[in-house]
């Protein structure tokens, strides 16, 4: 269990509307309005995590959390609404700090995920101490000052996520809040090791998510597989027809359907772009420049110096996603160039994210970055390619 140590950080509802002018109250009202149509039989109390992984924001303040240990996805709503406050510079050797409020060295924590409160711009971390396996939340304001996020008396609702018949689930790999409907990619050790779970809005406490499994043409493998898990994905829209778009590990982007499916069935994924293989997809975002949309993902390279795409084993690419509606699919998908820093047209290393173990989208032009610099961790504002 989640240990809280300090006060919760929410602001009391009359500090809230001594301090907020009249519009900022009509706006806050909105939010709030907005906030209950997503969450169904809110809880209020501690949601006794065991394990805290994936971490995401939706709407309103909505932080989503995964814990791999309960196999839960639970919505927290944080109340942190703003005023939006960016990192006012950048905070190099963050890690340090996020350690001591853990009572250990930089070496002795996991960071897992980082998400961004694009309200507030606070930066929320989800990170698990190695010496005894203890996790929590801890939120990063504009100054760079770490806190712990305490959970003893928070807003939620949590949903399950089934492993299916004789299996369970061994680690949720994504999570996202979609317009309507909260996703999930998940492993299990069933044959049908891919799982994507969907729970449709207003997330209601105590239900149980509908369940597929999925499997994808592996373009490097030359084979549909069903054991490679998604490592990160987006939900994506196009004519009316909802999507997941995922990345895996050495490194197809498949887009799978996901309307008009039962739950308990099995969904193809198809393979549209090969990145190249020996890698690990992280985080994945979308935005707009120039007139195109873009998808955005770091990435881990395996063995990176026999095959080096800039100055770090971590780095990142950008895919038009015009890809995502291409003809040539699975064995015949694009393959990006891996001898030059871009190509085919539409697919490019991006110089900003060189180094980049988390990222996560702050507005439309900016993301945050936690970058690798020789061993430790600075986190601070990039712009968008």
């Amino acid at each position: 269990m989640i240990r809280s140590r300090i006060m919760k950080a929410g602001v009391p509802i009359v500090a809230l509307l001594l301090l907020l002018t009249g519009s900022q109250m009509a706006q806050a009202g909105v939010t709030k309005d907005a906030a209950s149509k997503y969450l169904k039989n809110v809880q209020k109390g501690n949601p006794d995590f065991k394990s805290v992984g994936k971490i995401t924001f939706g709407p309103s303040g909505l932080l989503v959390v995964a814990d791999p240990a309960k196999a839960t996805v639970t919505v927290i709503d944080t109340h942190d609404l703003g005023p939006l406050k960016k990192l006012e510079k950048k905070i190099p050797k963050i890690d340090v700090a996020v350690a001591a409020s853990m009572g250990v060295e930089p070496s002795q924590i996991q960071i897992t995920d980082m998400a961004v409160n694009s309200q507030s711009g606070k930066v929320y971390l989800s990170v698990r101490r190695k010496t005894d396996g203890q996790s929590a939340i801890l939120v990063i304001d504009a100054q760079g000052k770490v806190k712990n996020f305490d959970l003893s008396e928070v807003d939620f609702v949590q949903v399950g996520l089934p492993g299916g018949k004789n299996s369970k689930i061994r680690n949720i790999t994504g999570v996202a809040l979609a317009s309507d409907r909260l996703l999930a990619a998940a492993q299990s050790n069933a044959e049908f090791v891919n799982k994507i779970y969907s729970i449709p809005l207003p997330i209601t406490h105590g239900t149980s998510a509908d369940i597929y499994s999925a499997e994808t043409y592996h373009v490097a493998h030359r084979k549909w597989e069903t054991r490679a898990p998604i490592q990160s994905f987006v939900p994506y829209t196009n004519k009316g027809k909802n999507y997941i778009v995922g990345a895996f590990a050495c490194t197809p982007i498949a887009k799978f359907p996901l309307d008009e499916l039962q739950s308990g069935s099995k969904v193809k994924g198809t393979s549209v772009v090969e990145l190249g293989s020996g890698n690990r997809p992280l985080d994945m975002l979308t935005y707009e420049s120039d007139g195109k949309e873009w998808l955005l993902t770091n990435t881990f390279r395996f063995h990176w110096k026999r095959n080096m795409y800039g100055p770090s084993k971590w780095w990142g690419v950008r895919v038009n996603m015009d890809y995502l509606e291409a003809e040539d699919v699975n064995e015949d998908a694009v393959r990006r160039n891996v001898k030059k820093k871009s190509g085919p047209d539409g697919i490019e290393i991006v110089d900003q994210l060189a180094g980049a173990v988390h990222i996560d989208k702050l507005d439309k032009k900016e993301i945050v970055v936690l970058r690798d610099n020789d061993g430790h961790l600075d986190l601070e504002i990039s712009q968008l390619p």
